[in-house]
């Protein structure tokens, strides 16, 4: 099955933040995983973001 490749805006609707969060996120050392197609654009897999989402989940604040 094909995973969709999401835009930058795209990406920051399903995640719920702003989309400087994730250029900041790029330049600091992404934790939630891009894709770079050609030299410029930069996409998110679908998949990642679930993903993501996932690995953020907590069930107590004393987890951190």
């Amino acid at each position: 099955m094909h995973d969709l490749l999401l835009t930058t805006k795209q990406a920051a609707q399903i995640l719920g933040v702003s989309t400087a969060f994730l250029e900041r996120d790029r330049w600091a050392g992404a934790r939630v995983p891009f894709v770079k197609v050609g030299s410029r654009a930069v996409r998110y897999r679908h998949s990642d973001l679930l993903a993501y989402i996932e690995s953020c989940i907590h069930y107590s604040t004393s987890q951190y």
